[in-house]
Parts: C-alpha cells; sequence; structure tokens
C-alpha cells in the first residue's frame, strides 16, 4: 500500500505567489518521491500542493466536507480538478479533517488558521510525523513558540524546516524509520 502524506494549510487569506510556489513544490516532491497526496480538498495552499503533485503524475485524494459532488461546488465552491479521487465524507469542515488526517501517515502544514489548528491537533493525537514549513504565516507561524511554551512531547516528531524540498525529504526520511 502506498504511504499517504496529507497537505493542510491555508485555504483563503493572504495567499501570495512565493506561498503558492512553495506548496506546489511540497506536492511535487510528495509526488516525485512516490507518495499519495491528501488534502482537505479546499482552495488555497492545499489546491496548490495538489497541482504540483498531478503536474509530477501524482496520486491526489480529497477529503471533501460535502456528501456529494453536487454540494462540494455548490455548498462550499471547493473545486473538483485535479483530484485523482474525492471522497465525498458529508461530515462538514471539521468532521472531514478527522478521516483526512487519519488515513495520513505524516502531515505537512503550510501557513493556516483555525482550521488547520485543528488538523494540526488531530494530527498531534493520533501520532503522525508532522513537518511545518516555517516562514510561511498564519498558524505555523506560531507552531514551534507553542510547543515549547506548552512542554508537548509528540509521539513522532514535529520537524521544522524553511524550504519545501528538505522538508518534504525530512518528512520522508522519518517514515522510513
Amino acid at each position: 500500500m502506498k504511504t499517504v502524506i496529507g497537505v493542510m494549510g491555508s485555504a483563503h487569506g493572504d495567499l501570495t505567489a512565493e506561498l503558492k510556489e512553495k506548496a506546489r513544490i511540497i506536492g511535487a516532491q510528495i509526488a516525485r518521491n512516490g507518495y499519495v497526496l491528501a488534502t482537505g480538498a479546499c482552495p488555497g495552499l492545499p489546491l496548490e500542493a495538489a497541482i504540483g503533485a498531478t503536474e509530477n503524475n501524482g496520486i491526489v485524494l480529497g477529503f471533501s466536507p460535502a456528501e456529494n459532488e453536487e454540494k462540494h461546488v455548490s455548498t462550499y465552491n471547493f473545486p473538483l480538478q485535479p483530484f485523482t479521487a474525492m471522497i465525498f465524507t458529508g461530515f462538514g469542515l471539521k468532521g472531514r479533517a478527522v478521516i483526512n488526517i487519519r488515513s495520513c501517515q505524516a502531515v505537512i502544514f503550510i501557513s493556516g488558521r483555525i482550521g488547520t489548528l485543528n488538523e494540526f491537533t488531530l494530527a498531534f493525537s493520533e501520532g503522525k510525523i508532522i513537518g511545518v514549513l516555517t516562514e510561511t504565516g498564519g498558524f505555523s507561524a506560531e507552531l514551534h513558540r507553542m510547543s515549547e511554551q506548552f512542554g508537548v512531547s509528540p509521539k513522532k516528531p514535529i520537524i521544522f524546516e524553511t524550504d519545501p524540498v528538505v522538508l518534504v525529504k525530512k518528512v520522508s526520511d522519518n517514515l522510513k524509520k
């Protein structure tokens, strides 16, 4: 069975060209390493990662909050492309996160807001390998400080890295341990 790496991050907000490019690089690296990419099937940085993976012949799973394709598009205004397969959870934004995170062996975070924080706490409590692309703003900018401040001891490593290529390599190396 193929290893699944999730990419979570800002769906909206100040998504600069630089942030989008970093997300695409992460998606590309996931595909080039033979992993499956999973996202919450939303726009923004997760979509950019999905595009990067697809451009490199990768498999991309989307975990939709909607119960079907029509609601995915009309209710959530989420994209259908470039996903290889879409899982319509029908569980809303928070509920789909549980299935999405549990389907991954590792999760990479880029920027993010409250939804990304929710996904992080799930990945942390589920003992997933976690990668954080630093210097991307949002929730990811606070994560290192928060983890030190609260003295949490993760079950698996939390990897902080500024370079998207190096981040995927470090996550991949930890998956092989």
